[in-house]
Formats: C-alpha cells, sequence, structure tokens
C-alpha cells in the first residue's frame, strides 16, 4: 500500500474516532463501548484507577496498547512529546508528573483530535500542554529540546516508521529517551491481514517484526535498548473479541492469527 493512502486511511478512521467517542474493538472494527467496558479496558493496558480518574472526560478513548507513562519515569521540569496524542490521554498523564515547570507537546496528524486533545485541555485549564498538527515522521519540534518521547499504539501506523525514530532522536536533548509501547510481530501475519486497510489502521496491518523494530531503534542512533514484550492483556483482549464473534468463521481466524503474530511490547533507549 502505498503511504499517501495509507496516511489518507488513517486520518479518516481516526477522525471518526473524534468525532464519535472510543473505540475499544481489536483489531480495527469501529465500535461503541460503553464507560464501564472503556475502563476495564484501560485497566488491563496498565492505567489506574487513579489516573484514569484523573484525566479530562473525553480524553482517554481507549486507543492504547500499554501505559507509556508508567514506564517514562517522568520528573518535574521534563520536557515531554507525544507521538500520535490521539484526545491527550497520555498527555495529561505526563503532564501532572513534570509539573507547572515541565512541559507537554502533543503531535497528532489528524485535525479533529487536535480539536478535541485541545477542548481536553481547556476543561482542565492546563497550562503546560499544547497540541500541535504534523506528521510523526516531521515532527514540529525544535532539535534536541525534548527531555523524553512517548508513543501508544501509534508509531505501527507510520508508513515510515524510520524516519519517525530519526525524527525521535533529532528532536531529543542528549541523553534524552523514548519510553514506547507498541505493537510488533513475531510471526508474518497473513496475506489477508497484511494488505488490508482496514487491518491496517487496526494497528495490525502496519506492526513489523520485533527484531526489526529493534533494528530501526538503533539504527536511528540510540543504545541502551530495551525491549520488554507486554502481550497477556493483548491476547486476553483479543480473546474476548473472538468469543463476541460467535460463528463468523472468517472473524474467528482473523482473531487467531493476530493472537498467534502480535505481541505488545514497551521500548525504552537512550540518545
Amino acid at each position: 500500500m502505498k503511504a499517501n493512502k495509507i496516511r489518507k486511511a488513517v486520518r479518516k478512521t481516526y477522525a471518526a474516532v473524534a468525532r464519535h467517542g472510543s473505540s475499544c474493538c481489536v483489531p480495527a472494527e469501529p465500535c461503541e463501548c460503553d464507560s464501564g467496558n472503556l475502563q476495564t479496558s484501560s485497566r488491563a493496558m496498565g492505567y489506574s484507577v487513579k489516573e484514569l480518574r484523573s484525566v479530562p472526560d473525553g480524553a482517554n478513548m481507549g486507543l492504547g496498547c500499554g501505559n507509556p507513562v508508567a514506564i517514562a519515569s517522568l520528573k518535574a521540569g521534563d520536557t515531554v512529546v507525544d507521538l500520535g496524542s490521539g484526545g491527550g490521554f497520555d498527555c495529561f498523564l505526563a503532564a501532572k508528573k513534570v509539573g507547572k515547570k515541565g512541559r507537554v507537546i502533543g503531535v497528532d496528524m489528524t485535525p479533529e483530535m487536535i480539536e478535541k486533545a485541545r477542548g481536553n485541555a481547556e476543561k482542565v485549564k492546563y497550562t503546560n500542554v499544547e497540541f500541535r498538527l504534523g506528521e510523526i515522521e516531521h515532527l514540529p519540534v525544535a532539535d534536541n529540546s525534548a527531555d523524553i518521547v512517548i508513543s501508544n499504539c501509534v508509531i505501527n501506523l507510520a508508513p515510515d516508521k524510520e524516519a519517525v525514530l530519526k525524527e525521535t532522536y533529532r528532536v531529543l536533548k542528549r541523553g534524552g529517551r523514548i519510553a514506547i509501547s507498541d505493537l510488533a510481530l513475531v510471526k508474518k501475519l497473513p496475506p489477508k491481514l497484511k494488505n488490508s486497510i482496514d487491518a491496517y489502521t487496526g494497528c495490525i496491518g502496519g506492526a513489523i517484526m520485533l527484531d526489526d523494530y529493534k533494528r530501526a531503534v538503533k539504527a536511528a542512533g540510540f543504545k541502551d535498548i530495551k525491549c520488554t514484550v507486554n502481550d497477556r492483556d493483548l491476547k486476553a483482549a483479543v480473546a474476548d473479541q473472538k468469543g463476541s464473534y460467535a460463528a463468523d468463521r472468517e472473524k474467528i481466524e482473523m482473531a487467531e492469527s493476530i493472537a498467534e503474530c502480535v505481541v505488545s511490547v514497551y521500548i525504552q533507549a537512550v540518545k
């Protein structure tokens, strides 16, 4: 699939999510989720009840595959950049940790998401968070300006992941670090999923092999690379979705392929 086609499809999908609320489906079927299911899903991805209650309504749309803030070791005064910030969920969590002397910059390529995130920030009058429209392959952030870059299940959506990681390296200060939650492959996807635009926008079709992910991080210039597979909750979510497919054999096979091929991972490294 061509990069422009992918970006157009991703924008369309996540613009719809921004307009209509949350999506907690696995892997790629937009759906409405009640608040209870959303809370349960987010708890499964590593968020505490306290964290979920601390963000403005509408910020959490159930789009992540982990909790990058939990592994970021943020401290007061840090400058944080969030790749693919969506409704601002992780940005707001980070803002509390870096305090008034810190700064959080969310970057998203979907105008509707930027509008939603800015509206969410207005609800709580945060002064240390801002949201910028831009592609994560071309970050609207100055060189050597961030202490840490976080991202939650977004880099898999980028057509050029190597460019994303190089841009990430560029904007970090020397000694800066990354805390990324993402999906990766441990086995190649069947062609039907790999070539499906719906699977791509659902964060599955664009995932790359885990070893390739590690190599791309290293090629961008990072050191002290740590990769932690965190797929228990992902597989549980897939199993739950599989159960809802009843006798639809095609969807059941799709869910089985995802469970066999895809893992959730945390990637940490230092510039």
